[in-house]
């Protein structure tokens, strides 16, 4: 079993950045590609950005390319996303998700319980 805890949420300005993380504990997250997806409100829970186990390979959505950098810590067992140039649009709940299958949907094993990003004009 794999728990998963976002953190790094908040409220910023439009232009700013932010960090989240997802530290995992209970098992080792070395073997599973995660994913970052964010849930708008009123709208359906979107993918925003997926890495690999190995942390080689990395899919993002077109909305946050250029923008979202993800990126993975084995040894400490956190994922990451860096967050530049926010926009308001990117406000919503954002989830990390542990997957052995396909990283870019979301049918995966775990998911955590979200943070909360609110993006201001």
């Amino acid at each position: 079993q794999v728990r998963l805890v976002e953190s790094g949420g908040g409220l910023v300005q439009a232009g700013d950045s932010l960090r989240l993380s997802c530290a995992a504990s209970g098992r080792t997250i070395s073997r599973y590609h995660m994913t970052w997806f964010r849930q708008a409100p009123g709208k359906e829970r979107e993918f925003v950005a997926a890495i690999s186990w190995s942390g080689g390979s990395t899919h993002y959505a077109d909305s946050v390319k250029g923008r979202f950098t993800i990126s993975r810590d084995n040894a400490k067992n956190t994922l990451y996303l860096q967050m530049n140039s926010l926009k308001p649009e990117d406000t919503a709940i954002y989830y990390c998700a542990a997957t052995g299958g396909n990283p870019l949907t979301d049918d995966v094993d775990y998911w955590g319980q979200g943070t909360q990003v609110t993006v201001s004009s």
